[in-house]
């Protein structure tokens, strides 16, 4: 079984966020990037499938600047087999990734696509799911757990009435949630071994995909601080506070 691991480069979530003087963005300058933490999470179920003999090969591909070559030896390092840069500078909207990533998938011929079911930096949600759409392939979203069967993967979901699990006929697309696993920390030998795997390096172009862009920021604000809180001497008066502010 074929696995591709679609890894984001994006802030590393102990950096604080800082917004653009002019609000037209988030401040890049000299901050820390690291691989999404629901992507790792992706890699590392993929290694695992593969020390269990249910994986052949594990594709990770990022898209993204020339940078994004560090997220990729992050996955390689972490067990991925080889990787596939797609550069590109700038935004680009879940459609367009997820278009990019059918193109991926279509000449790789994957079994199963595995993914994190959201961006810390956008939290969008939607790349997986659309993914899904394009490829006309069963989709399993928010992944607890995974149990590869014979031409099938069993996906069990956290859903608000418990535990839902549902059967998956390969190839499939499935996205990970906090729960599914916790990513091991590459070592000094993988990473040097990381070095010596091959990258190939593609543009949106040699895959034919339209990414431009159909939505337009119009500001970026910083969330407001939030208030300091008061006292009430009994339920009664929160109770006519939260009336006042028409709470309830």
């Amino acid at each position: 079984m074929k696995v591709l691991v679609p890894v984001k480069r994006v802030i590393d979530f102990n950096v604080a966020v800082r917004v653009k003087a002019d609000r037209s963005g988030v401040d890049l300058t000299n901050v820390k990037m690291a691989i999404n933490p629901f992507d790792e999470i992706a890699v590392e179920e993929a290694v695992r499938l593969k020390e269990k003999g249910k994986a052949s090969e594990i594709i990770a591909t990022s898209i993204g600047p020339a940078a994004a070559q560090e997220t990729l030896r992050t996955a390689l390092a972490m067990g991925a087999d080889r990787a596939i840069l797609v550069k590109h500078e700038g935004e680009l909207e879940p459609l367009a990734v997820a278009k990019i990533l059918r193109a991926v998938a279509t000449q790789e011929q994957p079994d199963l696509v595995i993914l994190g079911k959201q961006a810390i930096d956008d939290d969008c949600n939607q790349v997986g799911q659309m993914l899904a759409a394009l490829l006309g392939w069963p989709q399993g979203t928010f992944a607890a757990k995974l149990e590869v069967e014979e031409g099938a993967i069993a996906v069990t979901r956290e859903v608000d009435g418990g535990l839902q699990t549902v059967s998956l006929k390969l190839p499939a697309i499935v996205t990970t949630d906090l729960r599914l696993n916790e990513p091991r920390y590459a070592s000094l030998p993988n990473i040097m071994k990381a070095r010596k795997k091959p990258i190939a390096e593609k543009t949106i172009a040699d895959y034919g995909v339209d990414a431009a862009p159909r939505l337009k920021v119009l500001e970026v604000r910083e969330p407001e601080k939030r208030r300091a809180g008061t006292r009430v001497a009994s339920a009664s008066e929160l109770v006519g506070r939260l009336r006042e502010r028409g709470v309830i």
